[in-house]
């Protein structure tokens, strides 16, 4: 039998099932890759709540990673988390990884498997136990796990590596292995199984302008000229087919932001309205684009969110949601921020990564869509504001005092700074002047020393979303038992999208080879496989941070060009099967009879559910940390900008772009 390399690992232990001991096999796979399995021979029911397998590294890591944080020991990483999960440790020159074995995750065991790192003790544990969510979300052992009689099996990869390469990116060895162990072979089975994407492209427009329109289309007049875009939020209760009284979930706005970008829809509407002959579509995307030229500037800056107000009614004698006349509307702000956490819209602070976001899609627009000058215009006039903004370390803002215009403290040196980046690249590439590239270079090479080498991915989600964990006590701090930031993986979006754009303006190669480091990082964040557990697809999709439970989040149908674009750069065709599945994934929670497992979630949460739903879908699944085949997980609402138009969106806008170079140079068609 093998044994584990003294100058990686010290000392290791495991516990018995009672008074049954293990069978041991550890053999070696190749030069630095260890497999272990422990099998169990159970002759009548084990009840015992906790089982571990304890790993100490045989150096100091200064250097950890897990795939959730653990605060407080009572806490684990529960297998809902395990997206690409793997237990990482380097001290510069040695790396040391754990993957758990998951051929041997069973669908429906009693105990659930859990990862666990102690960084202070310096330790690694793969355990067993039932597992229950607090907070929002973290999870934690409970009493009561049992195992049947007859034969168990759990097991785990040890990674040893000695490589200042594999040091500066220790997640490319990990996301090798995963893709090519699971990933690779369950794309490549799926990919005839699958209707094509525009099927659901049409399913997604369907749903919107036609079966929900009353709901979903809103157009009126603001200062006098007609605009219009797609509802932000429509809840399951407004569906045509709903028994009872309908109900707003949030009041009737449109956004603008980072998440829900109502411009970013309209370039999918219009391309989609162009293929199809459909001039009403045109006329609608158009609408969309005259709402996001409406939003006031005041001195370059300018509001995210047009709404209405809300007000408890009572219909039919029950209380519900109903919103105001866009007759007396008001501009304002997104409501996910640190001065008013999910608050007023109409007080919020302007969020300099949302105006980052609207001003470069305006620029996009105008360079790919249909010209027009006033989107160039009105993003010059923001961008010159921004330069002024820049401290002197290289760093944007997050958040602006809505009244004096002035940064807040909060989060005033972060990763948000990497989208105003690229949108300061994509002007200079656009109406070349130094200024705008200089600033670019002084605010990427700040988030280049100071943010990707430590990890500190915070961003307005990681603490100002639905995860509220640390908000007060962690902005700017390590999660002390894990020796990790609470992170979000859409500021490491951000970077490496700037860091790519950056290569493509400068041909510096160190900016291709950081963007890859933080592309990868990211890419931990993405399923590499399909547990058996989960009820839906999710080969693809994606998390958001170490600390919640989604699977398919809406954000892929963002990230799957990125990680193409960096595939075909690179030539890597892990990449480009890892973006073709995030496009896949995009689609994956729709309500549509193409998405067979999906549909039958949808139809046990909401038994209603008709030919009219079709095309409704849910930004993500398991949001909560707990999926049921009864249907929990689903959700209860969809939002066009960040769920089915969004994903139409980046079908389309990444078959205008890659769409020949993935079928001819990788063999993908992704129109079938």
């Amino acid at each position: 039998m093998a044994q584990l390399p003294d100058a990686y690992v010290k000392r290791w232990d495991y516990d018995q099932l009672g008074s049954v001991a293990p069978k041991l096999n550890l053999k070696q796979i190749d030069k630095g890759t260890y497999h272990c399995m422990m099998t169990f021979e159970l002759d009548q029911e084990i009840r015992q709540d906790d089982w571990q397998v304890r790993l100490e590294p045989a150096f100091q890591p200064y250097f950890h990673w897990a795939p959730h944080i653990t605060p407080p020991s009572r806490h684990v990483m529960d297998q809902h988390c395990f997206r690409s999960p793997a237990l990482i440790a380097h001290d510069g020159t040695r790396l040391l990884i754990l993957i758990p074995d998951l051929d041997l995750i069973a669908k429906d065991a009693d105990a659930r498997w859990y990862l666990d790192l102690d960084a202070p003790n310096n330790q690694f544990v793969l355990g067993m136990s039932r597992t229950r969510v607090n907070d929002h979300v973290l999870f934690e052992k409970v009493e009561g796990a049992a195992y049947s009689p007859g034969t168990f099996c759990i097991g785990f990869y040890l990674m040893t590596l000695e490589d200042d390469q594999a040091a500066l990116n220790p997640w490319r060895p990990v996301l090798q292995f995963l893709w090519g162990r699971w990933g690779h072979s369950r794309l490549r089975q799926g990919i005839h199984d699958r209707a094509p994407l525009e099927h659901y492209v049409k399913h997604a427009y369907d749903w919107a302008f036609r079966h929900w329109k009353d709901t979903v289309w809103q157009e009126f007049v603001w200062s006098g000229l007609k605009v219009g875009a797609p509802v932000f939020i429509a809840d399951v209760s407004q569906s045509p087919n709903y028994p009872g009284v309908p109900n707003e979930r949030e009041s009737r706005s449109i956004w603008n932001q980072a998440w829900f970008s109502s411009l970013r829809s309209a370039q999918g509407i219009y391309r989609y309205g162009k293929k199809q002959d459909d001039p009403e579509l045109v006329r609608k995307a158009r609408l969309m684009k005259e709402l996001a030229l409406a939003a006031p500037q005041r001195r370059g800056f300018f509001p995210a969110v047009i709404a209405t107000e809300m007000k408890r009614v009572m219909v039919e004698g029950q209380e519900v949601n109903r919103s105001g006349s866009w007759d007396h509307a008001f501009w304002g702000n997104s409501n996910r921020n640190p001065a008013d956490p999910w608050g007023s819209i109409a007080k919020a602070p302007y969020h300099v990564l949302d105006m980052s976001w609207t001003a470069l899609l305006m620029l996009r627009w105008h360079d790919e869509i249909e010209p027009d000058p006033r989107l160039m215009e009105y993003a010059v006039r923001y961008a010159d504001a921004l330069l002024a903004l820049q401290d002197e370390k290289g760093y944007f803002p997050a958040w602006l005092d809505q009244d004096a215009l002035v940064p807040l403290d909060i989060l005033r040196e972060s990763p948000e700074t990497s989208l105003s980046v690229t949108f300061l690249l994509k002007l200079h590439d656009m109406r070349p002047d130094p200024k705008y590239l200089e600033t670019a270079v002084r605010a990427l090479e700040v988030v280049i020393n100071e943010i990707v080498p430590s990890g500190r991915w915070e961003d307005f989600e990681t603490y100002w979303s639905c995860c509220s964990y640390g908000r007060e006590e962690l902005p700017g701090r390590k999660v002390v038992r894990n020796n990790m930031f609470k992170q979000c993986n859409f500021s490491m979006f951000w970077t490496a999208e700037a860091l790519f754009q950056m290569y493509k303006t400068t041909g510096e190669m160190r900016y291709l080879t950081l963007g890859q480091r933080v592309l990868d990082e990211m890419l931990m964040t993405q399923a590499s496989w399909q547990p058996p557990y989960l009820h839906v697809d999710v080969l693809g999709g994606f998390g958001v941070m170490n600390c919640d439970g989604e699977w398919n989040d809406a954000r892929q149908s963002l990230f799957a060009e990125l990680i193409l674009q960096y595939g075909v750069e690179l030539d890597q065709p892990e990449y480009i099967e890892r973006g073709v599945a995030a496009l896949q994934a995009s689609f994956a929670m729709m309500y549509c009879p193409e998405n067979i497992k999906t549909k039958q979630q949808w139809e046990r949460a909401h038994p209603f559910f008709n030919e009219k739903d079709y095309g409704f879908m849910m930004e993500n699944y398991g949001h909560d940390g707990d999926v049921g085949e009864d249907g929990r997980g689903m959700g209860t609402f969809t939002i066009f900008d960040w769920g089915n138009g969004a994903a139409a969106e980046a079908y389309l806008r990444i078959k205008a772009h890659l769409g020949q170079t993935l079928k001819d140079r990788y063999g993908y068609d992704i129109t079938h």
